[in-house]
């Protein structure tokens, strides 16, 4: 037992040793339809630049327009700026590649975006949680809304929503941080998505 072991021990070392570590990724995105890239690009930044203006629009309107200044719009503008924040994740990103060529990103970099990325979802989700709760207030309890429903608890549940997308994420990117990468390094997705990632892993 003790020479089969002996034996096993320095093809362990020799396939570690053979083991390259990657240090970027490559997104291949839309890389295959390289006669199009211009055409992408246009379209994929005239819809970024509408999401944009169309989102600061709302936060702008929520904030100047005083009669807008309740629970529903609070959470409507506080959507839209997440929307932005959401969008600028990935998009910018994105054009770059399409305008340069360049798709490669660092692996660090790759998870700093998917922490962006499923942080903003997380809280996202929260968020039309917390505004599906202040419309379940303002039908079924209509008599009873605006003792339950004032500027602080808003505030409240707004932040908790933000606090608790950031926080949930963070477990996720830290298991992540953790894998080694050493076969491909090709990513067949447009950003740096969980299951993409979690595929090119060489650990358990």
């Amino acid at each position: 037992i003790c020479c089969y072991f002996l034996q096993m021990k320095p093809i362990v070392n020799k396939q570690q040793e053979n083991e390259t570590i990657i240090t970027e990724f490559i997104l291949l995105g839309f890389g295959t339809l390289t006669q199009l890239q211009t055409l992408l690009f246009l379209l994929f930044l005239v819809i970024y630049i509408v999401t944009m203006v169309g989102n600061i629009l709302i936060i702008a309107l929520v904030v100047a327009e005083q009669h807008l200044h309740t629970p529903m719009y609070f959470f409507l503008g506080n959507l839209a700026c997440l929307e932005t924040c959401y969008t600028s994740t990935i998009l910018p990103r994105m054009l770059g590649s399409l305008l340069t060529g360049n798709r490669t990103v660092s692996v660090r970099g790759c998870i700093t975006q998917f922490y962006f990325f499923g942080s903003l979802a997380a809280t996202e989700c929260s968020l039309l949680s917390m505004m599906s709760y202040d419309r379940y207030l303002a039908i079924c309890k209509p008599l009873h809304y605006v003792a339950h429903m004032n500027s602080k608890l808003c505030v409240k549940l707004v932040v908790g929503s933000w606090i608790a997308g950031f926080i949930s994420i963070a477990i996720l990117i830290f298991m992540m941080s953790q894998l080694t990468f050493c076969g491909p390094n090709e990513v067949d997705h447009f950003f740096c998505d969980l299951k993409p990632i979690i595929n090119l892993s060489c650990g358990n």
